[in-house]
């Protein structure tokens, strides 16, 4: 993953989103390496007779996919690894800031909406269960308003050095 700059001496704050980032980052390794047990299984039991065809297999391969998808893009906010389309090519750092700032305004509403959605999302699974493995689906569930909340707290930091160029401070 690409390494965020910090400043000299960040504050705890700053450090303490690093960490986070970096658990994320742990986290999304873990899922991408267990994912591949499931669908591993599942292809080898389909075309070969020593192993059962498992059912779990499959429901677990799609809960770790939907973690996966969403600790990436809480990765993706943080280092702001989205796409970018260069309309104007040739703007000051102000400028720049500023326009970042809008683009940043909406993906802030999306995260918004993942926050406010997704908790009443996990709500409707709170006492639900998965009909394969029997997993409590707020498990799944919860991923969206973690996933929001996540965002929110590194749009903040992006917010903050956006503003500290926008209006004269440090870079």
């Amino acid at each position: 993953m690409t390494e965020i700059s910090m400043p000299p001496n960040p504050s705890l704050w700053r450090r303490a989103t690093a960490v986070y980032a970096k658990l994320l980052e742990i986290l999304l390794a873990a899922c991408v390496g267990i994912l591949v047990i499931p669908v591993t299984l599942q292809i080898i039991s389909r075309y070969t007779p020593f192993i059962p065809s498992y059912i779990w297999t499959e429901e677990m391969a799609r809960f770790l996919f939907i973690w996966t998808i969403m600790i990436g893009a809480m990765i993706g906010v943080r280092e702001s690894a989205h796409f970018e389309v260069d309309v104007w090519p040739n703007l000051s750092r102000r400028a720049e800031a500023a326009i970042r700032i809008l683009a940043r305004l909406g993906v802030l509403g999306f995260a918004v909406v993942y926050v406010v959605a997704g908790a009443e999302f996990t709500r409707f699974a709170w006492h639900r269960t998965s009909e394969l493995a029997d997993l409590p689906l707020w498990l799944i569930h919860v991923a969206w308003p973690v996933a929001g909340l996540t965002w929110i707290v590194f749009l903040g930091e992006q917010f903050v050095d956006e503003l500290s160029i926008l209006f004269g401070g440090r870079a």
